[in-house]
């Protein structure tokens, strides 16, 4: 029986694999090798690894944990989950029956593209969702956001760090006087009608065309669709969930413990606000500890 076990092998479940191997405690890691962020050629602040590919830095620290003997790392799906603190099981989609004391889910989400022609061809390049990821590489550019709800004036107030020359696209949104007025304060342009189509040409620049008046291009475009979960392992074993503007998160205390005991959650399938390979890390590493801490006696 391992200690844990580890669905997910991403920033999270990596660092979470890190402590508990260096705490000597016997881990599985299991990983599918599609991250979330393997869409973006490089990955920003994170200390040690700025501008690196997060494919490379995922290799680095794979090759980092060969040094401890009690981490195993596989390359597989996790199928199902049940069990109770203790005496989990996880079957495999390869057909391996795994048991272990407790816990920790990293499996990410996955971003909903938009039935929109370019989208998901452009994503992690010229569409792109987080400024502290890639913002200052475009800094001082012609920046898009495409309206998703309330909660794009808050970005609206944030990319002016970056930028002063900032459009936003309702995509059929309704933005209410008040929000608009305040976005004319700002002098940030509002361009009404929903986008039929987005052409990419080069890494950063993006040309949308819309149902209604002239196309119109930006250097950089960002948006956030809605996201889910990887996988329904958290819908198996009935773990409570936060709603959020784009989709569910698991809830965990501040321990990164989930509503059943025993099972803890890491990085951006808890992380509805800033998801980055900094905050999966920290949260990851964060989740081990707490899981080894729990098998004290």
């Amino acid at each position: 029986m391992d200690d844990v076990i580890i669905i997910g092998g991403s920033f999270a479940g990596l660092a979470a694999a890190l402590q508990l191997g260096r705490a000597r405690r016997k881990v599985t890691v299991l990983d599918t090798g599609l991250p979330r962020n393997r869409f973006a050629g490089r990955s920003h602040g994170m200390l040690g690894h700025d501008h690196k590919p997060p494919l490379d830095i995922l290799a680095e620290a794979r090759l980092q944990l060969a040094r401890y003997p009690a981490i195993r790392l596989v390359n597989a799906r996790a199928d199902s989950v049940s069990g109770a603190i203790d005496d989990f099981s996880v079957l495999t989609g390869d057909g391996e029956s795994l048991k272990a004391r407790r816990l920790i889910l990293s499996y990410g989400i996955v971003d909903q593209m938009p039935d929109v022609p370019g989208f998901a061809e452009g994503w992690g390049t010229s569409i792109i969702p987080c400024p502290y990821c890639d913002g200052f590489e475009v800094a001082d550019q012609h920046w898009g956001l495409i309206w998703s709800g309330p909660q794009s004036m808050n970005q609206v107030r944030l990319f002016h760090d970056w930028t002063d020359s900032l459009t936003v696209f309702t995509d059929g949104h309704d933005i209410p006087p008040d929000i608009r007025a305040d976005l004319e304060r700002r002098n940030t342009p509002v361009v009404d009608g929903r986008i039929t189509e987005i052409a990419r040409h080069g890494d950063h620049n993006a040309t949308l065309k819309l149902d209604s008046g002239p196309d119109v291009a930006v250097d950089i475009l960002f948006a956030h669709p809605r996201n889910k979960p990887s996988a329904s392992l958290h819908e198996i074993l009935g773990l409570a969930t936060v709603a959020t503007p784009l989709g569910i998160v698991l809830k965990v205390d501040e321990r990164r413990e989930t509503s059943l005991p025993g099972i803890y959650a890491a990085g951006d399938l808890t992380n509805p606000t800033l998801p980055s390979v900094t905050t999966a890390s920290w949260q990851g590493a964060m989740a081990g500890i707490f899981a080894q801490q729990s098998m004290l006696v």
